[in-house]
């Protein structure tokens, strides 16, 4: 049995303002750097197999600060979408040119569809699976991925069954904690975009 625990990057600049951030690497601000921080304690109670972080810094910097810097591992598969000529607008922005453009449906011009970050989620899930088994711990086996809003919401659609666009149907904050798991042989959601302070 595992446990994916996703944990979405403090706030940033660009996410507060809606603007579409995927390979461009921005700093947290201070409201993200104090989200960061008040995840080390609901973290610090448990012992996880395995940590990947996306090499972007928004994502390590989340994952130092809630104090598993010296388990993470690198995860370039974690990386947030590609969005192509799209990265750095906001929605409302293309849909001027794009009235009935869809992320999920159609992808990013220049960038990936949601079948190229299925591939990639797939990567994820085997990589923290074979880390699981790598332990000689008893038990549910938790492994933290510390990443971005849409490549975490396709990696639980992934990770149902529903594939990378069933990220469409789940919405995600900030320096929440996420976690995917089962219910007997059953892939299933058991916590979504918790504000740390509730957990």
């Amino acid at each position: 049995m595992i446990e994916l625990w996703l944990l979405r990057h403090g706030a940033t600049e660009w996410a507060r303002n809606g603007r579409h951030t995927g390979r461009t690497d921005v700093p947290l601000i201070e409201e993200g750097e104090a989200e960061a921080r008040a995840l080390a304690p609901v973290l610090a109670g448990h012992r996880f197999a395995g940590v990947l972080a996306s090499p972007l810094q928004r994502a390590q910097r989340t994952c130092a600060l809630a104090g598993l810097a010296s388990q993470a591992q690198p995860c370039p598969d974690l990386q947030e979408w590609d969005y192509g000529r799209y990265e750095g607008i906001t929605t409302a922005e293309i849909r001027e040119h794009n009235p009935h453009w869809s992320q999920w449906r159609d992808g990013c011009p220049g960038g990936e569809s949601a079948a190229d970050v299925q591939q990639r989620c797939e990567r994820v899930i085997a990589q923290a699976e074979a880390l699981a088994q790598g332990t000689d711990q008893q038990g549910v086996q938790q492994v933290a991925l510390f990443a971005h809003g849409h490549i975490l919401r396709s990696l639980a659609g992934t990770w149902l069954g529903l594939g990378a666009q069933g990220g469409a149907l789940l919405s995600l904050a900030t320096g929440t904690i996420s976690v995917l798991g089962q219910e007997r042989e059953q892939r299933t959601i058991l916590r979504w975009n918790v504000p740390n302070h509730s957990l």
